[in-house]
């Protein structure tokens, strides 16, 4: 048995465990259901405790305690929703029991755990049993115990993640939640595949493969079963404030987020801290933070529709998979002088609405759109490109409107004017009513009552069975959306496109507007063309290739 490590060997493991969750991340998101059904508890965690990896690699400090500070700091400034932002608070109890020690044994390991799980409790504000909490703190119990009858370290955490095991299988016993969808708490799996990761590069055990889809036999959570409706608050916000001169605590602070919303976990070191929080209003919170330091870093995300995407059998990709793809994402962005009164940024995706909205007279666009919400620094940062003193957003999709709205006060120079767009052909019909020579508020009404009289219908499929809105989906059948209600469904992609085109929004339309996407041939969108031309002999209709994701047509009627 392996008694004592120093910090080269803290190190590694470490990096070691961040290898071992990352490789599983699937499967743990498979079982994410609480707080909220949003799937993504192995991403958070798997990325919370990469931050730190990354900072182990470059420069190994000396001794125990110190590799455990660089590894609590580096997981505070990287944690990622509720679950990684408790994985840092864990981390960061354990930093302090090991301050100022060269070599650690078991004792003192026990001794750690037990400091993170207090660490984590003092700092979520309403608890509950049956997540990682609970798993952390019988882990961290039957360490101190085992401590007791053997030092060696091998043999306490081999005896922690043994104890932890039976409490996350209890969980499902524990937490109503997680009984209905008939699966063990994601952030307890993840925590203890980290501690597996540890010990594992204690005993020798070659690293991990880099990915993994899932395994046969594991737990899975059906999604479809869980209603979105069960989700309180909708905005899962994360953000840091780095502490003023001023800051006096932030008891206040606490009592305010518990007033507005649910599932706080505040994380703090000595110049910082950082907040997650479930609400509804993002912004406000954002603007209260502000009060106690210098606001660093903001992440918005709606969780119900990460929710509705999985129960469709969707990918759903967070604000995280972009910083993942974009190394430069927390770069400061480069502000450009202005050269002209106003300027666009666009949100959309699809080569081909990219080059609609260029012509029409857009500066920057930002790639995004259903499932692939941009997050507030993305936007902002094309705000900042773009060379105008009043700079208008498109979202063109509601739940891209909040994170948008995000950046007025963060653009340094600029005017940013947020138009509520929800679909690709407002933010065409907004555009159109622009007038260069016009002033601020007049060119701001006129492009917001454009925006009200366009109609949009999209054509997407369906990825499971699913019941919704009295309607009988089947996996494989096309759903129409009307105005983002569900128009209707059908296995006649042609027998649907013309039920659309004799409603009376299409009937009444003087510009009927057909965008087919990436997964449509040239044939196929002139079918589609066909169709609404014979239904709607009054209406100028154009056909264009939009070449967008997940939707095969949308349709602007006004």
């Amino acid at each position: 048995m392996i008694g004592t490590i120093d910090g080269a060997l803290l190190a590694r493991m470490v990096i070691h465990a961040a290898a071992s969750i990352n490789s599983q991340k699937q499967q743990i998101n498979e079982l994410n259901v609480f707080p909220v059904p949003d799937g993504d508890t192995g991403t958070n965690m798997g990325m919370t405790i990469a931050t730190a990896a990354t900072e182990l690699k470059k420069k190994t400090p000396g001794n125990v305690g110190a590799v455990a500070q660089v590894n609590a700091n580096a997981l505070l400034r990287g944690a990622r929703g509720n679950s990684g932002v408790i994985l840092s608070l864990l981390f960061r109890g354990f930093a302090k029991a090991l301050k100022d020690k060269e070599t650690a044994d078991g004792a003192d390991f026990a001794i750690a755990l037990d400091y993170g799980v207090a660490t984590a409790y003092k700092a979520v504000m309403k608890p509950a049993e049956g997540t990682i909490l609970t798993v952390s703190r019988l882990a961290a119990r039957r360490a101190a115990e085992a401590a007791r009858e053997d030092r060696s370290l091998e043999f306490v955490l081999d005896e922690a993640i043994k104890e932890g095991l039976i409490a996350l299988d209890d969980t499902v016993n524990q937490n109503p939640v997680l009984k209905k969808a008939g699966v063990v708490d994601a952030g307890g799996k993840g925590f203890l595949v980290i501690l597996q990761g540890m010990l594992d590069e204690l005993r020798g055990e070659p690293m991990p493969e880099d990915a993994d889809e899932g395994s046969a036999g594991e737990q899975k959570t059906d999604y479809a079963a869980i209603a979105a409706e069960e989700i309180t608050f909708t905005f899962d916000t994360v953000f840091i404030v780095r502490k003023d001169e001023h800051y006096n605590g932030l008891e206040a602070f606490q009592a305010y987020l518990n007033s507005v919303g649910d599932s706080l976990v505040i994380g703090e070191s000595d110049d910082a801290f950082k907040v997650h929080v479930h609400t509804d209003i993002p912004g406000a919170v954002l603007s209260e933070a502000q009060k106690y330091g210098t606001l660093e870093l903001a992440k918005i995300e709606n969780m119900r529709t990460q929710a509705e995407d999985l129960a469709a059998g969707r990918h759903i990709q967070s604000t995280d998979d972009l910083e993942e793809d974009d190394h430069d994402h927390c770069a400061a962005p480069a502000s450009a002088a202005p050269e002209k009164k106003y300027g666009f940024v666009s949100v959309c995706a699809g080569d081909g609405i990219a080059d609609v909205f260029r012509d029409l007279g857009v500066d920057r666009v930002v790639s995004g759109g259903q499932t692939m919400n941009p997050s507030t620094q993305d936007i902002l940062k094309e705000i900042e490109a773009t060379p105008a003193e009043v700079v208008y957003v498109l979202p063109n999709n509601k739940n891209i409107i909040m994170a948008a709205e995000q950046c007025i006060p963060l653009a340094e120079g600029k005017t940013v004017v947020v138009l509520p767009t929800k679909t690709i052909p407002q933010g065409v019909s907004a555009l159109l009513s622009f007038d260069p020579d016009a002033i601020q508020e007049d060119n701001t009404d006129a492009m917001t009552q454009a925006i009200q009289n366009v109609h949009t219908a999209q054509i997407t499929y369906a990825a499971r069975n699913s019941d919704f809105d009295g309607f009988d989906i089947k996996e494989g059948d096309y759903l129409a959306l009307a105005e983002n209600q569900l128009f209707g469904t059908d296995r006649d992609l042609s027998a649907l496109l013309n039920r659309l085109a004799e409603a009376e929004p299409q009937q009444n339309a003087e510009f009927i507007t057909i965008y087919y996407g990436e997964d449509v041939t040239e044939e196929q969108a002139q079918g589609a063309l066909d169709i609404f031309t014979a239904a709607c002999p009054s209406a100028e209709i154009t056909l264009l290739s939009g070449g967008q994701p997940v939707y095969y047509y949308l349709i602007s009627a006004e």
